[in-house]
């Protein structure tokens, strides 16, 4: 697997020098956001707001008023947690061009609560006119910065950072869902990184005689409901989502909320966050501590299915630990 240093901070540097009238806006968090080298490049298309959030939010929102198409950047928990009524007032109810670059979504950080932002997708899919991109692998990171630049109005991006492994070779397009395997058994729905979590699985399950269909959505608003209807439909026993989030409001519901609306009657397993706050700890660590690895995802399958696969850890992909200092990431929060 390709791992890839960096590739938001080459990529908003690219795009954002060939469009003078995008700024980078940062709050006190510049090298953990990757945007360092940009600072320190292109000083005229930056800007420090320091640790105000509520302020870098109303100023972002005159920006967009005067034509600007200002790039935020913070950890995700700062982006909506704190400045949540500017958000609304100054961003989203004017439908401001301003996009939301949120780092360390869910338990990729060790940070704890205060840094994990395990409710975003819930809060920001609720926001009239507002976008929610996610970014699965680097591929997606390298092409998030443009193709969020294109919607006439604001957008949630949930980044990954640091070195990141290349699973795809198409870019990001909003709307477009990745379908990674046919099958006709069980229908799998991931995001983020527990892509590829269900990646380390499917191998395992195939052998095991499960015929697995893998979607990996990175537009969470709009959401495609017509198109999860039209794959649970097709498959024997059921649904299950795996997501970096809590299973209340996020990725488990709106496949709910797709599923009760069409009336299709399919089990569905939610995977992820189960009402509870996430402590500190490595990813890896967290992913199974919380049901969200792909060890988690295989005895899903097997409830779903009735079927025992015996499938333990020796027979998953290998896991990818990630250091949690290194010359790609300037800390561990």
């Amino acid at each position: 697997m390709e791992m890839v240093n960096r590739p938001y901070a080459a990529a908003f540097e690219a795009y954002a020098t060939q469009h003078p009238e995008v700024l980078c806006l940062s709050a006190d968090l510049t090298s953990s956001c990757e945007i360092d080298g940009f600072r320190d490049r292109h000083p005229d298309q930056f800007l420090s707001l320091g640790m105000a959030e509520q302020n870098m939010l109303s100023f972002a929102g005159g920006l967009g008023l005067a034509g600007f198409r200002p790039f935020l950047h913070s950890f995700g928990v700062f982006l909506y947690r704190r400045p949540y009524d500017q958000l609304m007032a100054s961003i989203a109810y004017p439908r401001r061009k301003v996009r939301l670059m949120g780092f360390l979504p869910g338990v990729t950080t060790p940070g704890g609560m205060t840094h994990q932002a395990i409710e975003d997708i819930s809060v920001m899919r609720t926001i009239p006119n507002m976008t929610v991109l996610e970014a699965g692998d680097a591929t997606e990171v390298e092409s998030i910065v443009a193709e969020a630049d294109t919607v006439d109005g604001p957008v949630y991006c949930r980044i990954l950072r640091g070195a990141v492994p290349r699973l795809f070779t198409e870019p990001l397009k909003i709307g477009r869902m990745r379908v990674l395997s046919e099958g006709d058994d069980v229908l799998v729905v991931t995001a983020g990184i527990t892509t590829e979590e269900a990646i380390r699985a499917r191998g395992a399950l195939a052998r095991a005689g499960v015929s697995v269909r893998h979607l990996h959505l990175n537009t969470l608003k709009p959401f495609d409901a017509a198109q999860i209807v039209d794959h649970a439909a097709s498959v024997r026993h059921g649904v299950i989502t795996l997501e970096n989030h809590l299973v209340a409001g996020g990725i488990g519901s709106m496949v709910a909320e797709a599923l009760a609306e069409a009336g299709l009657p399919r089990r569905l397993i939610r995977l992820g966050l189960q009402d509870t706050y996430a402590h500190g700890g490595s990813r890896p660590y967290l992913m199974q501590h919380y049901g969200m690895d792909a060890l988690s995802l295989v005895h899903a399958v097997e409830r779903l299915t009735g079927q025992a696969t015996d499938i333990d850890e020796a027979a998953l992909g290998a896991v990818r630990i990630d250091a949690v200092h290194s010359l790609v990431k300037a800390e561990a929060l």
